[in-house]
């Protein structure tokens, strides 16, 4: 079963399904070994973690989609990945769903900002007019064809014009056939319940660290009808706070001894598959 048809089987469940984000494979295994259904493959983790700088569009459809192929093939969960605004024009978009398809990915976001994109949760969003993106939404779903790879459709209207045109732009999406519809940039309780309010099917919510919307629980938010949760931020910035406090502690007392917990040589071994690696040596090495 590829992670496509797994992911649209978890979407049929009575549950919400929740995909933290992962910057790079190695946390993605952690998403996996947590139990959690699926990963989401987060442009912004994505280029912390590569280029050490924020998410304003600086990475390639190429560095995107190489992400995406690597984390498909550490985990056996689906993987739903960030396809920014698709890269450029129509045929830039039809490379980048069939490159994302190769990759192994089992959804994608495409999103309706202009370029140069940044994160839907900080100012200076510019978006693309609505006919031009449910256009470019179609060209989208036309690439993918038959492939079971879903095909979400993202608006940042929310932060730029308000959460009268975020739903909107929710329904012109859904009407253009996208499989869900994500309204990014919900920082409040009242707009997440707004979204939930106006906009009825399968549908996104990012749950963002620091924001008030993460006194929700996963049962409140199935309750409100959402299908499909991202934790974008929850891994990242736990891990950034963690090496940093390591670091801050190995600095000043002049060892790690003592410092905050860690996984041993041999937790970490089993968390990266090195036994699978050993018995292959072992069977057929030199």
């Amino acid at each position: 079963m590829t992670g496509g048809t797994t992911l649209k089987t978890l979407l049929e469940g009575p549950e919400i399904v929740l995909a933290p984000g992962a910057p790079d494979s190695i946390t993605a295994r952690l998403v996996e070994a947590a139990g959690f259904p699926a990963v989401y493959m987060t442009g912004f983790g994505a280029t912390a973690s590569r280029l050490g700088m924020p998410d304003i569009g600086l990475l390639s459809q190429t560095e995107m989609t190489e992400h995406a192929r690597n984390m498909s093939r550490a985990v056996a969960i689906p993987v739903i990945a960030d396809a920014d605004t698709g890269y450029g024009g129509p045929s830039n978009i039809d490379r980048t769903v069939h490159e994302f398809l190769c990759a192994g990915a089992a959804a994608i976001h495409l999103e309706d900002q202009a370029m140069p994109k940044r994160c839907g949760q900080t100012s200076g969003v510019r978006l693309l007019d609505a006919e031009s993106s449910v256009k470019r939404l179609r060209c989208a779903l036309e690439a993918r064809g038959s492939a079971d790879m879903l095909v979400i459709g993202r608006t940042d209207a929310l932060p730029a014009q308000g959460i009268n045109e975020a739903v909107r732009r929710a329904h012109l999406y859904q009407d253009t056939g996208a499989d869900l519809v994500f309204v990014d940039g919900i920082k409040k309780i009242s707009e997440l319940e707004a979204v939930a309010a106006a906009v009825e099917g399968p549908k996104v919510v990012s749950i963002v660290d620091g924001n008030e919307t993460t006194q929700l629980t996963a049962t409140d938010l199935q309750e409100l009808g959402f299908s499909l949760a991202f934790y974008a931020v929850t891994a990242l910035f736990t891990a950034t706070r963690a090496v940093a406090d390591a670091l801050s502690h190995l600095r000043v007392a002049g060892t790690p001894a003592g410092g905050p917990p860690q996984h041993s040589y041999a937790e970490f071994s089993q968390l990266v598959g090195a036994d699978f690696h050993t018995d292959l040596d072992d069977r057929f090495g030199g």
